[in-house]
């Protein structure tokens, strides 16, 4: 997700789409069905060398597809009670380098439930990363009661062992700040402290009120950690890169009872419901923060006064240069000039500003700030046996797939049934060659999945969906060639995560 637009770098991805695709399409030409192994229609044959290298890319789209892919199968009995969750599955398919996307998943120890989220980073991925490995933290030590917390606070004051708070379920690839590791878990302290204090903590937060004040409290922590002295320099660098990048941030909690979402950005949760006659529909368990939205739009101009009106939103972005309307971090679009320069100077004499993706610009318009919070929406959904699963997914899927169908991709890999409507009385009327076009839309949604994990399944069809409804070999492998200074123009970084629920669970009992 690119903070600006740049008219240059659209203009190049206009002149290239076609260049690039039909380029593409012409090698693969040669290696599909059209040309392949015998004759091609120009009386060439195609070699075996040319058959394997096919072969072969069929393997490296694959290895391509699967290379961040995760699924976890979650004990229906830990020791402590069931799991709403049976497993989940998870990817993530890079179109920056390095990805900005991130996600997490654990299983909370010291409370119920398990939680899953998904980061969406902009100005790099300094943001997404901090946040995916801190927000889990704060919302299950806001759950946590208070006997808990003062075990934890005994065991930090006399250097014992602390008990863990998080089981966390990480892909092999996944990147921790080990430097800023001690400054994180003493922040972390500070917020539990806090809680110790609070007379009304008892039993703990709810799972809403808990995330609620997690994402809150991370990002005052954020801002915080970018102003103050560290000790050493790479700390501090670190915390001035998280604070002025910034990421969107859905994060679900899962209990036995139901599930809380909460969101801010552009990231989004959506319930997949099988229907009593076996089809599936989509029950969105958050809404986008961005300018689609006239209600989000209409809450950031009524913070600010009229004569910003026209400006506060401008070309669909926030001042003309944010797409999401809610983020983690992005401390330009909430500090004081003042501030933001200071921060910056107290760097070391010899910092590269541009590595570290703190450009010297201000956007425009910038009077009143701040212009931007990270504020969630909080949704709860009480589960019921037609639940089935949860799908977290960053903007880069939900750009290429709508809510319905990719519930409908996922709840038929889950079942292996594909519906097909019935051929309606208009249908019946159709000329030949509309016939020839609707049974070849019909012939695709039937076709077998390639992949055992839903959220490499997503991706697949999110990338590779032909005219029909098919999955095009040739679409999906020109899509995944662009090199990396093109992938960008074409697609964002995509990560969805799949979570299967213990739908068993919402039954009634009877004695």
């Amino acid at each position: 997700m690119c903070g600006r637009v740049c008219a240059s770098l659209l203009q190049r991805a206009s002149s290239y789409r076609l260049t690039v695709y039909s380029s593409l399409k012409a090698a693969y030409r040669c290696l599909t069905g059209e040309e392949s192994g015998i004759w091609s229609k120009s009386g060439r044959h195609c070699s075996t060398r040319q058959d394997l290298d096919f072969h072969q890319s069929l393997v490296q789209i694959n290895s391509i597809l699967r290379s961040y892919e995760q699924t976890v199968s979650v004990p229906e009995f830990d020791g402590r009670a069931l799991s709403a969750v049976r497993k989940f599955d998870s990817n993530q398919l890079p179109a920056n380098t390095p990805n900005e996307d991130r996600r997490s998943a654990a299983t909370c120890l010291q409370t119920m439930g398990m939680l899953f989220g998904v980061f969406d980073g902009h100005g790099g991925w300094a943001c997404a990363q901090a946040v995916s490995e801190r927000l889990l933290f704060y919302v299950a030590v806001a759950m946590m009661s208070k006997q808990s917390l003062e075990e934890l606070e005994k065991c930090m004051e006399h250097g014992r062992p602390v008990p863990p708070i998080l089981q966390w379920h990480k892909h092999h690839a996944d990147f921790n700040y080990r430097e800023s590791a001690s400054m994180y878990i003493n922040h972390l302290r500070v917020f539990w402290q806090e809680l110790l204090e609070n007379e009304e903590h008892g039993a703990g937060m709810s799972p809403q009120d808990a995330l609620d004040s997690a994402f809150k409290r991370l990002d005052a922590d954020i801002s915080l950690e970018a102003q103050v002295p560290l000790s050493n320099d790479l700390m501090k660098s670190t915390a001035i890169q998280v604070a002025f990048a910034g990421c969107t941030a859905c994060v679900a909690h899962v209990g036995m009872t139901g599930i809380h979402v909460a969101n801010a950005g552009d990231c989004r949760a959506v319930l997949g419901v099988q229907n009593e006659d076996g089809s599936w529909s989509a029950l969105p368990l958050s809404r986008d923060h961005n300018s689609q939205s006239q209600a989000e739009v209409e809450r950031i101009k009524a913070q600010h006064p009229p004569s910003e009106r026209d400006t506060v939103i401008t070309d669909g972005r926030l001042l003309g240069v944010l797409m999401p309307l809610r983020a983690f971090g992005d401390v330009r679009f909430k500090w004081s000039l003042e501030l933001q320069q200071s921060v910056l100077d107290s760097l070391e004499s010899g910092v590269d500003l541009d590595a570290l993706n703190l450009y010297q610009y201000t956007p425009p318009n910038y009077l009143t700030p701040p212009y931007l919070d990270v504020i969630p929406d909080i949704t709860y959904h009480k589960l019921r046996p037609q639940d089935r699963f949860l799908i977290l997914g960053t903007d880069g899927l939900w750009d290429e797939l709508g809510n319905e169908e990719a519930v409908r991709l996922v709840g038929e890999h889950l079942s292996g049934i594909h519906l097909q409507a019935p051929v309606s009385a208009s249908e019946r009327r159709l000329k030949l060659g509309q016939m020839h076009e609707l049974l070849l839309k019909r012939r695709a949604r039937a076709s077998p999945a390639l992949d055992t994990n839903a959220a490499s399944h997503l991706i697949r069809h999110a990338l590779g969906t032909g005219e029909y409804g098919e999955l095009s070999q040739e679409k999906l492998a020109a899509m995944l060639a662009l090199p990396e200074d093109l992938a960008r123009m074409y697609r964002d970084d995509i990560t969805a995560t799949v979570v299967y629920l213990n739908y068993d669970l919402a039954r009634p009992r009877h004695s």
